[in-house]
């Protein structure tokens, strides 16, 4: 059965079309997935569809008797006046009806109590009987232990379940938002960035939460690894047009570029139709004769009627971003011995220890709070060390990204934040690179303290690739990012030749990128407050680390205090040493596909030159066929150390 169905919806501000002829349906079980750029009209359609805003064109169908719930991104902000400040006081204002009834109840009670006239009494019990009988079906019996459960489940601790919200972290806030439209269970669940500010193991229970719920669900996401987990179908916004495409995200993109090339190549075909049958309508017309006038203006009737089709649109251009590289650093990039961190009697991590080489991708994942920011911060020397030492190796040069993009000053211009900091370069320059993270001619205009979170984030990281460097430190830099900009950092850093460092909960990015995993877990009981994993898969990183704690840490745990310190390091450096040789062996392998490639393309030059100019120079037809021999015979050994 249907749940929602969008016919032809358009939305114009003035002359300007956000988007037009949006349709797709729904059935009640479906996860949606909506995609596009940053301000292609994801969040107004949501409010179209709630009736918060009026299409221009176009219309919304919501099957009869299905409840809607929202979470957009400012709900974490909202603060109830119905309950208390707790955070599960205000879990109870999802259920305001019950709240009334609860209110109404504890009235009738007292009334009971002092009533002495026993008709009154008799009323007043029918009354409360009635109402206690409705209150009771709707759920109020169990809602308050439904709420704490569902905190539980997203993440709260016991202790955090009594706290001021106001005193809740922006991650616990999203979370209880979200926890508060999940506890209600409507037929129509609109989230909008549900997991901005998520951390890992949190997201993992909402896609959990929602794989298991059985009702429609359409999720605005830009976290593409959280879509492909739990969508069946993909609405690809851009260009001001949408399409529906089943499937998850990983899916549609697939399928979105099937679709353009045939939607291309039918293009290309009719607009070679239309040529040649114009040639004939001139050559005919040329002639002049009675009877080829008459084909000409039988074929130009033919053409006029034909549907032209518009060439396919390209698909929106990606923010260009590539890191300036320093001169390459010593083989230590960056050593951490005994590292310890504590606020007053809280204790973040302690005994760290781990060096990181160059050339190599760590990322840095956990919990939120449990000292990842921290880390970084006191590794660019931001944050004081409780104990321990950090020593950058040999002509390391460090630029930073800060998740807070705390180094922007609120009354400069866009165009003034990046010329000051490089007050060398020339106009042009600046204004080049800041075109390159679209930002328009006007946009430059713009004071920093007007900018989105994804125009912050962009500005951040345009300051960051004009600095030399080669170690990058970035603190959460997918944040606020669209899914276009997210794909361009990872290329720029695939690219990048130096070292990386990342806190992340981009969980695509850290499957894609990483060569090394530390996850700081500070509510390990036995061990190590962190876990310091070598992959050995690139490109599968995070898959790969996840099914190492599902399988080797589960047993190692139980049996961990039986295992010596030796042991563990043994352990440690034999995996160690098997990701470094099998990233070794990768390279060998890559560079024997490029030495291939190239000494095929020499053959079939060699080839052209034997039956073209050597074809009468013996000379030169001697060397060629020597070279030809050495090196198909060099050919020959590399398909062997291929196969």
């Amino acid at each position: 059965m249907l749940a929602i169905t969008v016919n032809d919806l358009g939305m114009s501000f003035g002359a300007r079309d956000l988007f037009k002829k949006v349709s797709f349906a729904l059935e009640e079980n479906d996860k949606l997935g909506i995609i596009g750029t940053n301000g292609c009209g994801k969040s107004t359609l949501f409010k179209i569809i709630l009736g918060e805003a009026d299409a221009t064109s176009g219309n919304v169908f919501i099957a009869k008797n299905k409840t809607i719930g929202i979470l957009t991104q400012d709900c974490a902000f909202e603060v109830s006046d119905l309950v208390g400040k707790t955070a599960l006081e205000q879990m109870y204002a999802a259920f305001p009806e019950l709240l009334k009834m609860e209110e109404k109840l504890n009235a009738l009670e007292e009334k009971m109590a002092n009533e002495t006239n026993s008709e009154e009494h008799i009323k007043l019990s029918e009354e409360y009987h009635d109402l206690y009988t409705k209150f009771s079906n709707l759920g109020g019996l169990d809602y308050k232990s439904r709420c704490a459960s569902i905190l539980l489940k997203m993440g709260f601790e016991e202790r955090a379940l009594s706290l001021d919200v106001d005193k809740l972290s922006g991650g616990q806030r999203t979370r209880l938002a979200l926890s508060k439209q999940l506890c209600r269970e409507p037929d129509l669940l609109l989230l909008d960035e549900p997991t901005n500010h998520l951390d890992i193991e949190t997201v993992q229970v909402l896609e959990n939460y929602i794989k298991s719920y059985k009702k429609c669900v359409l999720i605005i996401s830009h976290d593409r690894y959280f879509l492909d987990q739990v969508t069946n179908k993909t609405l690809a916004m851009e260009h001001g047009e949408a399409k529906l495409y089943n499937g998850n995200y990983t899916q549609s993109m697939k399928q979105r570029e099937i679709d353009r090339e045939i939607a291309e190549k039918h293009y290309i075909n009719q607009q070679r139709e239309i040529a040649r049958q114009e040639a004939y309508i001139a050559q005919q017309r040329a002639w002049n004769r009675e009877r080829n006038i008459i084909a000409a203006e039988s074929r130009q009737k033919m053409l006029d009627k034909m549907v032209k089709l518009e060439r396919p649109k390209e698909a929106p251009k990606p923010v260009k971003i590539k890191f300036t590289q320093s001169l390459q650093s010593g083989n230590e990039v960056l050593r951490v011995a005994g590292l310890s961190k504590s606020f007053g009697d809280k204790k973040l991590f302690e005994d760290m220890n781990f060096l990181i080489r160059r050339g190599e991708r760590v990322f840095v994942i956990g919990k939120n709070g449990c000292g990842k920011s921290t880390l970084l911060k006191m590794l660019v020397g931001e944050s004081e060390l409780t104990t321990g030492v950090i020593e950058a190796g040999y002509n390391v040069e460090i630029a930073y990204f800060d998740q807070q993009n705390q180094n922007l000053t609120e009354s400069n211009t866009v165009l003034d934040e990046l010329w000051n900091a490089y007050p060398d370069k020339r106009e042009f320059e600046i204004r080049s690179a800041l075109a390159r993270f679209r930002f328009t001619q006007e946009d430059c205009e713009k004071t920093v303290s007007v900018l989105s979170g994804g125009e912050r984030a962009r500005l951040t990281l345009a300051k960051l690739i004009l600095s030399p460097m080669n170690l990058l430190i970035l603190d959460e830099p997918t944040n606020h990012l669209d899914i276009m900009s997210r794909e361009a950092l990872e290329g720029a850093l695939d690219e990048f030749g130096g070292t990386i460092l990342i806190v992340s909960h981009d969980r695509y990015l850290v499957n894609k990128l990483a060569t090394r995993i530390i996850e700081i877990d500070n509510e390990r009981t036995t061990g190590q407050s962190f876990i310091d994993y070598p992959v050995f898969t690139v490109g599968n990183a995070f898959s790969e680390f996840t099914h190492h704690k599902e399988t080797h840490l589960v047993s190692t745990l139980s049996v961990s205090e039986e295992k010596t310190a030796t042991a563990q390091k043994e352990d440690y450096l034999s995996r160690k040493k098997q990701a470094s040789d099998a990233r070794r062996e990768q390279k060998r392998i890559e560079s024997l596909k490029k030495e291939q490639e190239k000494i095929e393309t020499e053959l079939e030059q060699i080839e052209k030159d034997l039956f073209g100019e050597a074809a009468t120079d013996y000379k030169k037809a001697a060397e060629l066929t020597a070279k030809k021999d050495a090196l198909e015979e060099r050919l020959m050994e590399i398909y062997e150390e291929l196969e």
